[in-house]
This record gives C-alpha cells, structure tokens and sequence, in this order.
C-alpha cells in the first residue's frame, strides 16, 4: 500500500512538473536577481563566484542553495568570502530566500530596504562589513525572520521601531555600529472600565513585543535614554560602551562623545519633524518691507552676474595653459590647511598637543625613537601611563595621501580591543604645530627583549614564559582571525611585546609608522591623477592581509623566548639557522632551553616546538593559521594553577612570582 501511495506521488509531482512547469529551472526574476547581486561585486579575490561564469545552472552556483525542485533559490551564503563591493537591491528579488548570509567580507554602501521584500526571509547576517547608513525599517516587514546580525559595521541613525513586529526573532545583534537615539520598547499599562468596574490591560512596544527574544547584543553604540525594562533579562555586557542613563551600565562612553551623539540626534529629529498647518489668511506685509526685499534680491542678483563673468574669464585664461603642476606645499598651515573629513574621527578621543606635551614631560621621557617618528611615556591626568607615538614628519613632507592614511590608520588601530594587544586610547591632531601623533595604552613592566636580554632573565621562570607565549599568540589570533579585514604587525620581535606588572604580554606596533612614511617618496605626490596616493593606500590595504610574514616572526619570537638568544648574534649567527640543528631531534629539544631554566617539562617544550616548526616553514602556504597554533598551545601545555602546584615543592613561591 504504501509502494502505490509513493507512485501515485511520483505521478502527481511529474503531472505537475508537464502542466504547471513547476520542475523548471529557476524563474527568470531570480536568475537576474543573481546577476545583479554577481554584478555589484566589484572583487573576488578567492574566487568564490568563478564557477557562476561556466555553468548556466544556478542551483550549481557555490554559494547557492535550491529548494528540493531546483526551481527556488532559498539560501545565498558567501560568508569569510573576502568579497568588495555593494549590496544589489535586486535582492529583493528572491521571494523564497531563506538564508542570506553575507558576513565577514568588504560590502560597502547602505543595506537596500528592498531586503525587507523578502517575506520568507529566516536568517539575516550581514556582520563584519564596512555597511554604512540607517537600518531601513523596511526590515520590521520580515515576519518569518528569527535571526539578524549587523555587528561590526558603521551603521548610523536610530533603532527603526518596525523591528518590534518581528514576533519571531529570537536573536538580534546590533553591537559596534554608530546607532544613536534609545532602544525602541515599553510596556504600559492604562486602566479602562467595563461594567462600571476598572480593568487594567497593558499594551507594548518596540522591542518589549519580541516575545522569543533570546540573544540581544547593543554594545558599542551611542544609544541614549534608559535600557527597556523589558530587556532586563539580558546579561549588562549587552548594553555596554553606550550613552544610557541607568546607574547599573558598565563601561559607558565619554561625556564629550554622549554630548556629540545627543547633539547628532537633536538635529536630526529638528529636520525630521513636519510642519503643521499655518494661518496666513490675516498676514499682511508692510510696504516698505516689501520694497527693501526687491532692492535687496536685485543687488543679490548683479552681485551674482559679476561673479559668474569673472569665473568666466579665470577659466578661460586656464584652459590656455595645459600643464601638470606638482602639488606644492604652502610654507605654513596658515595658507594650507590638511584636513580630509574630521567626521570620521568623531568616535575616537582626541587629546591636544598641551595635554600630551604635560603628560610626557615636555616630551622628554623618550622610550624610542625612529628616523620618521619617536615615542614617549607619559602619565595622563587620571595617573594611568600612556606611550605616544609622535610622527617626526613636517608639513613640507605631508601629502594629502598621507593625511588620508593617518585618519584610516586611527580608524583602524581604534577598532583592536583584546587583553593582549596595545589598545589606542586616542590621537592628537593639530596643524600649529604640525602635529600628529597615536596615544597608546602602556604596559609598565618594559619590553621582553630588556627582560631577556638586558634584565634579570631569572624573573622569567619556564612557567612565566609559557604564559607569554600563550597570550602572544592570543594576541595574534584575535588580529588574524577575529578582526576583518585582518590586522598584521609590521615587526614582529620581542621589542614589540610589553609586559604588565603581572608579566602579561601586550602586543604593540610602535614601527608601524615607519614603513608608512618611508614608502611616500618624501611626501611627493601629484593631484592630476592621484597616482602615487592611489598605489600607497592599496599597498597600505593589502598589507594587513600578509599574515605568513607574522607567523614566521612568531616562530622565531618563540626560539629567542625559550632559549634566551637574540634573533641575530655575531658569534652564533641566526637563530633559526642554529635550531635547525635540534629541532627535528625530539631527544635534542632540551638543547634549545636557556640553560638557567629549571623546571622545565618535557611535553611542554615538545608542544612549544612542534608550533615553532610549522611557523618557520620555508614554504609560507604550509604555514598553519594562527587559530590551529593557538589551539595547540592551549591544548597542549598545561598552565594552570593546579599544574603549578604539582610541579614543584616550591610551587607557591613559583606562583607569588607569576600571579
């Protein structure tokens, strides 16, 4: 019976593929959708979207994914796919997409409203992009939905109320944008009577309707206000680094960036509100200001005719001389002054030259120092220690490119956030002056290289230094993996790994500088076709992505940390050289270990130097990621505090001297 049942379904579905043309190819209004989606893709650089150009079958597309009739596209997926360009409105196009997963790539450009045409829409993630504008309230019509993620990108404006209407939602991620104005969401509560009896009914909006609302993330926005009480079942590292007014939010921004935000959304709201109806019925103008307006208007318009015939003849003297000008410098700031688009420092701190110069002791308290730059310590007024960068530059040898880089250098550099990794607090940007400069967090126990080198290396137990490179190469898989696009350190060597009281390390770029100013041509650049700037800032992008160059660097810090070498020595040569000697031994190991070290456990120096082989590979694409190293290490070297206390009967002073 159940045979024949299982035919006739067969006969019925071919029925309807002849009659109803159901089992065809995918409709038409979808493959253009798709094509206009390929079409706004202006980079491919995994070649991702290669095989959409030899096949005539979408549903053979990677990235596409059909319903079981191949005649619906119902998930477009090109995550970690690295793709630049913009979102297609044409998207709006695939009435039966269920997925549209576009994270971690280069989409630049606002989020087209037609995506709210997508009613089937479950699952919206558009996170870790460069996305820029307001969130289209078009997005509260996706009533199927029950995922959106937008985090990391420059989304500005406020939260569209529309998303209350999402009654199946069930996780929003709305974290590291630039939204303003409060979180959209109450619940009231109004008496009526019935009967001649009150009865309190209670109504809700916003976000208080989302009833499975699960997971919410706000974070790092400049949201104003007073978080929903609805939503107080979230954990608080859901709200933080915002503008609210409750007492029991953490890690609030500055006052001068909550004014800022405030200000930004009062005037938006000025613009926005429609003007009501006016009376002018019983208005009536004077003569004589009616008089004064014509005068005015007709010398506004002569004035208006005499500039234009002026322009004119500038411009036709002009067009006589067809020669290139190299652009010039004024000798002062007062007759040139640089400036690109402040705007897009606004969220960052901004400290002037006189707070820096008190901090550094008029600049005196040098910690290094560089052909094009120098860097100072100072002590800000709250007594925590700040490192200045300060750009040796002058304004003869600043270009408008260099000027560009520095504010997306500052971008950049402010969006690095781990415990093991430099944060910038600000940067100083002032023209009299000429002054630029980064102002770093500072780690205050000084540099790994000094504790190895020229310090008291019995400070750094084999224990202590297992940490450090634990959290070295946690520092590194934070910048290679989890920040997009990915961040690399120009030098990697144990000068830019710094220590905290506690002997943590902090991974810090104090030479990043260097390589950008040299590579500037002193400062020459040309305004007729832009050439020399365009090639420098693509050369500044791909840079970030040579992250084989830091792995190999990584091997080597490991050698110098274990061994206590330096990198170059002229007795001994170069130390990768030497401990090839040893390293494809496994009884040979111990030959590599700083001879003062005591303690020291076999399986863990067989771990730290299965990681230092892979890194140091000469062939780069063999090179393993530093997610995988870092599992290693986590994985295979025990430093917990139960190990310590098992390892030695001096282990509680071995643990005085490590916490």
């Amino acid at each position: 019976m159940k045979f024949q049942n299982f035919l006739f379904l067969l006969l019925a579905t071919q029925m309807e593929c002849l009659f109803l043309g159901t089992c065809l190819a995918v409709q038409d209004e979808e493959v253009s959708a798709l094509k206009s989606f390929v079409g706004a893709i202006s980079e491919d650089p995994l070649a991702k979207l290669s095989d959409w150009s030899t096949s005539t079958d979408p549903c053979s597309w990677s990235g596409v994914k059909c319903s079981d009739l191949k005649n619906r596209v119902i998930s477009l997926n090109f995550a970690n796919s690295s793709l630049k360009g913009f979102l297609a409105p044409e998207l709006g196009s695939l009435n039966s997409l269920q997925e549209l997963i576009l994270n971690n790539n280069l989409l630049y450009g606002t989020i087209p409203k037609q995506i709210g045409m997508l009613k089937n829409l479950r699952v919206l993630d558009l996170s870790v992009n460069h996305l820029l504008g307001p969130i289209p309230s078009e997005i509260g019509d996706l009533g199927n939905i029950t995922k959106i993620n937008l985090h990391f990108n420059g989304l500005t404006g406020v939260i569209p109320t529309t998303l209350g209407n999402l009654v199946n939602l069930v996780e929003l991620y709305l974290d590291r944008n630039k939204l303003s104005g409060p979180i959209p969401g109450s619940k009231n509560s109004h008496t009526s009577t019935a009967h001649g009896m009150p009865i309190s009914e209670g109504y809700t909006t916003g976000m208080c309707q989302l009833t499975r609302l699960r997971v919410a993330d706000f974070s790092y926005n400049f949201l104003l206000g007073k978080v929903p009480t609805c939503l107080d079942y979230l954990p608080r590292t859901s709200f933080q680094g915002n503008c609210f007014e409750d007492e029991d939010s953490i890690l609030h921004r500055s006052s001068q960036q909550c004014i800022s935000a405030k200000k930004q959304e009062t005037t938006e709201e000025t613009y926005k509100q429609p003007s009501g109806p006016t009376n002018h019925q019983n208005l009536k103008e004077p003569l004589w200001l009616l008089i004064l307006e014509i005068v005015t208007g007709a010398a506004f318009v002569i004035f208006f005719l005499t500039c234009m015939v002026r322009t004119a003849k500038r411009c036709k003297s002009k067009s006589k001389s067809n020669v290139i000008i190299p652009w010039k410098r004024a000798p002062t700031m007062k007759n040139h002054k640089i400036s690109i688009d402040d705007g897009l420092l606004k969220t960052i701190l901004r400290y002037s030259r006189q707070e820096l110069e008190v901090a550094c002791e008029d600049f005196s308290n040098i910690i290094g120092s560089a052909p094009d730059n120098r860097v100072y310590k100072g002590t800000v007024k709250d007594g925590s220690e700040i490192a200045v960068i300060s750009l040796a530059v002058s304004v003869s040898h600043w270009p408008i490119c260099l000027e560009l880089c520095f504010q997306k250098e500052v971008i950049n550099l402010a969006r690095l956030n781990h415990e093991n990794t430099s944060k910038l607090l600000g940067y100083c940007k002032e023209n009299e002056p000429f002054s630029r400069m980064l102002v770093f967090e500072y780690a205050s126990n000084g540099t790994l290289y000094e504790h190895l080198h020229y310090g008291d290396a019995g400070h750094l137990s084999w224990l202590r230094r297992l940490k450090i490179a634990v959290g070295i190469v946690r520092g590194l898989r934070y910048w290679h993996t989890e920040v997009q696009p990915p961040f690399t350190i120009s030098e990697l060597n144990s000068n830019a790994v710094y220590l905290t009281e506690d002997f943590s390390p902090k991974l810090v770029d104090f030479e990043r500088w260097n390589t950008v100013v040299s590579r500037t041509d002193n400062g020459l650049s040309y305004l007729s076709n832009g050439g020399l700037c365009n090639g420098f800032l693509e050369n500044s992008e791909t840079k970030n992505v040579d992250v084989q160059a830091n792995t190999y660097d990584l091997g080597v810090l490991l050698l110098e940390l274990i061994s206590g070498r330096p990198p170059h020595c002229k007795d001994r040569g170069y130390i990768v050289n030497w401990a090839m000697e040893y390293l494809p031994h496994p009884d040979k190991l111990s030959m590599l270990v700083d001879p003062e070290l005591k303690n020291v456990k076999t399986d863990d120096l067989s771990v730290i130097c299965s990681v230092i082989s892979l890194c140091i590979d000469h062939e780069p694409s063999k090179r393993p990621s530093m997610q995988i190293l870092c599992e290693m290490l986590e994985n295979g070297i025990d430093i917990s505090v139960c190990a310590i206390l098992c390892e030695t009967s001096l282990a509680w002073a071995e643990l005085a001297l490590s916490v």
